[in-house]
């Protein structure tokens, strides 16, 4: 059972930061902005203890320390991942994974030896030269979504841009037919319901049958590319070896429903709040505008200010002590990325948006949106790279672009992102 190495909190602040738990996870306001709970917690109960199991960090020292340290897993987690959640709902998970039978994990649900073993093979066809090669295509598929956006005038663009060009780049890489690519956009979506701890039953179901679909689809994709290989990212996980070992056919599937259900989504999720942070301060969408140089460092503020991954969670897998509590194997810790990310011992005036923080020599990986550790997102270059393709496309082809009706958020708490966002747009 975790315990803080200084003495147990006080009751008053355990009710405190509880409260603001539920806010976080349950409530209407919270959801839509978890910033003003994060900050309670950060400033009364950083290092919080909570009644609901587990133990809550905010400070970004605390969340990279945690998320850096092999003593804290992901494969300890089990299915229902850092915090149960609903029973019903917990039970289905449960059965869930007794379903998938012999299938294996994805390395987002394995911890070393096995996580090793399978990122070394997957890095070895997912690189970051593979993604700089194919920047050119994705541009060019940036810009036929903002033609389409172009086309329209006034448009939701979460509809013509957002969603459909993330599953498009992915689908590209992996070979598969642009025919099929709607197809897959309404899988991904069900899919990542998935990853929700507040998802509910309905959704849970969504997911699982979109999870078999797509592992269906790329079984049938999979067969066809070891008859005829071809120049994409999935004949390159299939042909990837060290020494004699390679990658198991469940593992090579495992591995292309990951990159389309937390891929994609969290591409999406980065643009649209980038069209909502731009259009939340002119000033910054004016100062971009005028200096498209700053496209780089806006994506990475857009990424601190309001990531599209808010948490990530671990189970402890050894005795350890960190971010001040002493833990056992089994005890859960959650790392809330959004609070980390807003926390001012590391960022100057966090609550600013700023698209100029991270230019010229203060660039760099700084933000905790994509994890830290062995378990940092593969795909945080191909994300970051999607985003300033977006961006540079917008500025280059439109005068200006103004918000045209609400912009609600989705009621989830992992993945956080808009449900709409209507923009109109002026072409130069």
């Amino acid at each position: 059972m975790a315990e803080l190495i200084d003495g147990p909190a006080s009751q008053e602040r355990q009710a405190a930061g509880d409260g603001a738990l539920i806010n976080i996870f349950a409530s209407a306001e919270g959801l839509e902005n978890p910033n003003p709970f994060y900050r309670q917690l950060r400033e009364e109960s950083p290092v919080h203890l909570s009644g609901f199991g587990g133990v809550v960090l905010t400070r970004y020292d605390d969340c990279r320390a945690v998320l850096r340290d092999n003593r804290f897993g992901n494969g300890a987690a089990g299915p229902t991942g850092a915090f149960g959640g609903n029973p019903e709902n917990v039970a289905f998970r449960q059965e869930m994974m007794a379903r998938r039978g012999d299938r294996p994990l994805s390395m987002l649900g394995l911890d070393p030896p096995d996580h090793t073993r399978q990122r070394a093979l997957v890095s070895r066809a997912f690189t970051p030269r593979r993604i700089e090669a194919l920047r050119t295509r994705i541009a060019e598929l940036a810009d036929d979504s903002l033609d389409r956006l172009a086309e329209a005038g006034t448009a939701d663009v979460m509809k013509v841009l957002a969603e459909p060009f993330p599953v498009s780049v992915i689908s590209e890489m992996l070979g598969v037919p642009a025919s099929d690519w709607p197809e897959i956009r309404s899988l991904v979506t069900d899919l990542a319901q998935m990853l929700e701890p507040s998802a509910n039953l309905e959704e849970l179901k969504r997911a699982e049958v979109a999870n078999n679909a797509l592992w269906d689809y790329f079984t049938a994709l999979v067969a066809a590319r070891r008859r005829t290989p071809a120049d994409d990212l999935l004949t390159g996980l299939i042909e990837a070896s060290d020494g004699d070992d390679q990658l198991s056919e469940g593992e090579i599937l495992a591995v292309a429903n990951l990159l389309f259900g937390a891929g994609a989504e969290t591409t999406t999720n980065l643009i649209g709040n980038a069209f909502n942070a731009l259009f939340n301060h002119p000033d910054q969408m004016e100062r971009l505008w005028a200096d498209p140089s700053l496209v780089p460092s806006a994506v990475e503020e857009v990424l601190r200010f309001d990531s599209p991954v808010q948490l990530d969670g671990r189970a402890c897998t050894e005795p350890a002590e960190a971010a001040g509590v002493r833990f056992e194997p089994g005890d859960r810790v959650l790392t809330l990325l959004g609070a980390a990310n807003r926390d001012p011992a590391r960022f100057d005036d966090p609550d600013r948006f700023d698209v100029g923080r991270f230019a010229g020599d203060n660039r760099g990986e700084q933000v905790l949106s994509f994890a830290s550790g062995i378990h940092h997102c593969l795909g945080a270059n191909l994300a970051r790279a999607e985003g300033q393709e977006v961006l540079a496309g917008l500025i280059r082809r439109f005068h200006r672009i103004e918000p045209a009706g609400e912009r609600p958020y989705r009621r989830r708490v992992v993945l956080r992102g808009l449900v709409t966002c209507p923009v109109t747009v002026t072409p130069r």
